[in-house]
């Protein structure tokens, strides 16, 4: 069951997945976004570089009676907490935000220490391989990362520190393959940061931050204290039911699929299937729960394994795509739906959403408690087609926000995880030595 947990902190929120409550049709949850006294925000016109004719975002407060209920409207059907705010911050965020990356990540910088592992902490050459897979969202942010104006070569100037190690690059070199070893890998180098920089011990490591895809990556931080308790994790692996795991310190990253191109989206009347799941079910009860009560249902198309015919088809043909649960809260499956246009069906128990503090996720997609998987097909029909059309507009609209770009693009993916860190700089930090 889901609720979304305001909070009055920089963080204004987080939705979450648990069995406690249950709410998909709630009046709209803001999130706690408004703040007295600030200014009009900034209509979307102001961002021509951002935006694209398809994606158009909300558009600002008007002057007329008339256009104030069309406004109030729009809102409330919309993807977003509060727009407003949000344009108004993020604005402040582009001007402002500085994050100091350590020389390891740039070619011909690393310390002869860590020269041996030098792939580990440089940009992957080709990210966008298709055997990057399910970790291609940690080696995209590093490459946008180092493109674009955030980074700064004057530590002092930094809100926060990145640090650029590679799980998947770690949990794919015979060298360091083991969780132990990757473990050991990421405390050396840890400690040697604290030896021959300031800036770690300026703040017990609060300030620093991770990435990674990759499910081994919550245990790095079990070596060393400081790393899991003060760092911040940026990650795919967002389960609030993970020891390692702290919501409102770390990051839910979304987990996407290498593409080049943005899918053209079937449209909502060419859908003739209710709902695709094709997927393992060795390793998640709750799919084989889901294979053995829709299997044979000629309005649902959900496989164990394969599909009889291309995967991406599924989403394409397909009016609700089915998020279940397997050996982690995550899979690229979300991504998928949303890049196809197939509304999400998020049926996985303590998922912290990603931008849930942006994103209204009831909007354009549908949550489901693992105890009420009988009920699934129950509840999609009972969705009035209104409300469908309604969350097939809004996931065009928030399918910027999963994208990827080598040079990064205003309200992408990187930009709205920038968003996420740029929350997150307010600690107390000793001050640093000239």
């Amino acid at each position: 069951m889901v609720f979304v947990l305001a909070v009055s902190s920089l963080l204004r929120g987080s939705a979450r997945i648990n069995s406690l409550q249950f709410d998909t049709d709630s009046s709209e949850r803001r999130g706690n976004f408004l703040v007295k006294g600030k200014p009009a925000a900034p209509s979307q016109s102001q961002f021509p570089s951002f935006v694209s004719s398809e994606d158009e975002a909300p558009r600002p407060r008007t002057t007329t009676m008339k256009k104030k209920i069309v406004e109030k409207v729009d809102v409330e059907s919309g993807p977003y907490h509060d727009w407003q705010h949000f344009a108004l911050d993020f604005q402040e965020m582009l001007r402002n935000f500085k994050v100091y990356v350590y020389p390891d990540a740039f070619a011909n910088q690393s310390y002869s220490e860590s020269s041996q592992f030098a792939p580990i902490f440089l940009p992957h050459p080709d990210p966008f391989h298709p055997r990057r897979g399910n970790y291609f969202s940690e080696h995209m942010f590093k490459l946008a990362l180092l493109g674009s104006s955030i980074i700064t070569p004057h530590p002092e100037e930094a809100h926060l520190f990145f640090l650029p190690f590679s799980i998947n690059l770690l949990r794919n070199d015979p060298r360091v393959h083991s969780e132990a070893s990757i473990s050991e890998f990421v405390t050396r180098y840890i400690t040697r940061i604290r030896r021959q920089f300031p800036l770690w011990n300026a703040s017990a490591g609060a300030d620093h931050f991770y990435v990674y895809c990759h499910s081994v990556g919550r245990e790095v931080a079990s070596g060393l204290r400081d790393l899991l308790n003060n760092a911040i994790q940026v990650t795919c692996s967002s389960s609030y039911f993970q020891r390692c795991y702290v919501t409102h310190k770390d990051v839910a990253f979304p987990q996407v699929w290498p593409r080049l191109h943005e899918e053209v989206l079937t449209p909502p009347d060419a859908r003739h299937k209710l709902v695709f799941f094709s997927g393992r079910i060795q390793n998640s009860v709750i799919r084989q729960e889901l294979i053995t009560l829709w299997e044979n249902d000629s309005d649902m198309d959900v496989f164990s394994g394969s599909p009889p015919y291309p995967y991406e088809e599924g989403f394409r043909r397909s009016k609700y795509c089915l998020h279940v649960k397997g050996y982690e809260v995550n899979t690229a499956r979300v991504s998928d739906a949303i890049h196809y246009g197939c509304v999400p069906v998020i049926i996985s128990n303590h998922y912290e959403l990603p931008f849930a503090n942006i994103l209204d996720w009831s909007k354009f997609s549908v949550i489901i408690n693992h105890g009420e998987i009988s009920l699934t097909k129950q509840r999609l029909l009972s969705i009035p087609r209104r409300k469908y059309l309604n969350m097939f507009h809004n996931l065009r609209r928030v399918r910027r926000h999963f994208l990827w770009h080598e040079t990064p693009r205003g309200f992408d993916s990187f930009h709205m995880t920038a968003y996420q860190l740029w929350l997150r700089r307010s600690i107390h930090r000793l001050r640093l030595p000239h």
